[in-house]
C-alpha cells in the first residue's frame, strides 16, 4: 500500500472513529468526559493529515511517507489517551483530577453536556469488558501498527 494511501485509511479510520463518539454523545446521551475529548483531538488532527495526504500528495514519496508516518503516531496519540483513560477506569493509576474523583449528582438531562459531569474514572459502560477508552485505543494501535508494517515493508 503507497504511503498517501495508508495515511488516507488512517484519516477515515479516524472520521469513523470520531462520528462513532458522537453518535454516542447525542444519540446515545452519553456525555463525554475532558478525557474523552482528549483522545478526539489527535483524532481531528489525523483526518485532516490523511485526507491531505491522500487527496493531495501524490507525487512526493518523501512528503507522502513523512505525513504517512504523522497520521501514524497521531492515532497512536489517540490511543496512549485511551490506555490511559482506560487504566483510570480499572483505577490502576490516577485519573486527571479535572474529571475524577467525588461522584456527581445527576439532576436532569438537561445536565448531560454540562462540563464537569461526566467522570473520567467512570465508563460509560462496557462492551465485552472494554469500555469505550479501551476499545479506542485497542482499535488506534491496532490501526497504527499495521499501517507502520504495511510502511516498512514497502521501504524493504
Amino acid at each position: 500500500m503507497t504511503p498517501p494511501r495508508i495515511a488516507l485509511s488512517l484519516g477515515l479510520l479516524a472520521l469513523a472513529l470520531i462520528l462513532g463518539a458522537l453518535s454516542f454523545q447525542y444519540i446515545g446521551h452519553m456525555p463525554p468526559c475532558e478525557m474523552c475529548h482528549w483522545q478526539r483531538w489527535p483524532l481531528f488532527a489525523a483526518i485532516a493529515v490523511g485526507v491531505f495526504s491522500g487527496t493531495l500528495v501524490r507525487r512526493d514519496d518523501n512528503a507522502a511517507t513523512a505525513l504517512a508516518v504523522l497520521a501514524i503516531l497521531l492515532v497512536a496519540a489517540s490511543g496512549a489517551i485511551g490506555v490511559y483513560q482506560a487504566g483510570a477506569e480499572w483505577h490502576w493509576w490516577q485519573g486527571p483530577q479535572a474529571c475524577t474523583g467525588t461522584r456527581v449528582v445527576f439532576h436532569s438531562l438537561t445536565d448531560l453536556n454540562t462540563p464537569g459531569q461526566a467522570r473520567c474514572d467512570l465508563p460509560s459502560f462496557r462492551l465485552f469488558g472494554l469500555s469505550l477508552a479501551g476499545w479506542n485505543a485497542l482499535i488506534d494501535f491496532g490501526a497504527a501498527i499495521a499501517a507502520s508494517v504495511m510502511l516498512l515493508r514497502r521501504r524493504a
